[in-house]
């Protein structure tokens, strides 16, 4: 990552900020609204071998309003990824958390958590119609960290987490999800990877201060 140079003043805000998030997305703008994936796949590890498993899933991507630390401007998305197995009674995966877009460093983050007790930040950077982005967590670091429980971080340690994103028209998008594990025991890591395509099921809201604006 390249380090980004913000001004001596850190209290006062940016005056570029807009109300209007959606239009200051960048390379999120495609994203948001809902989505469904029914062909996902997800390759992960056992005692006696990789398990291969297929599974479909929803994601709400909600326009939110932007965020100010300062001089420095957000836009976003806040999102659930909801995920079923339909040989599982429960839940596959639940994942929330938010995608960010920095207009000022061309920078992208995905926040993320799940109830396994793990959360992380991933970073990369994009230009602002970039139908292709990756971003990266890697355990350790105070900028894009990753941080487990105690079992996950005895039995299945995390050294990095990489998301790939792809924009495929305006009704579809695709990621690939690589977790990279290092199982207790084993001798080397192994990649944890799941992906899907995604398609459209409603378009995006406009983010509550928009509205606001609207109706004055």
């Amino acid at each position: 990552m390249t380090k980004h140079v913000y001004p001596s003043d850190i209290y006062t805000e940016s005056p570029a900020a807009d109300a209007d998030t959606l239009a200051n997305l960048g390379p999120l703008r495609p994203m948001a609204g809902s989505w469904k994936g029914l062909t996902g796949t997800d390759v992960n590890p056992k005692a006696d071998g990789p398990e291969h498993n297929g599974y479909t899933e929803t994601i709400e991507m909600t326009v939110i309003d932007r965020q100010l630390n300062g001089p420095q401007l957000f836009y976003g998305l806040r999102y659930h990824q909801f995920i079923n197995n339909p040989e599982e009674e429960a839940t596959f995966h639940d994942q929330v958390g938010y995608f960010l877009w920095e207009p000022e460093t061309k920078t992208v983050i995905q926040t993320l958590a799940i109830p396994r007790g793990q959360i992380a930040m991933a970073i990369g950077t994009a230009e602002p119609g970039a139908k292709e982005f990756e971003l990266i967590a890697k355990r350790g670091s105070v900028v894009n960290g990753i941080c487990s429980n105690p079992f996950l971080e005895q039995a299945f340690r995390t050294p990095e987490f990489r998301c790939k994103i792809k924009i495929l028209s305006e009704d579809s998008w695709s990621y690939e999800y690589t977790t990279v594990l290092e199982p207790q025991g084993d001798s080397s890591p192994f990649d944890h990877i799941d992906q899907n395509t995604l398609v459209r099921v409603s378009g995006p809201n406009q983010n509550p201060l928009l509205l606001k604006a609207q109706a004055e």
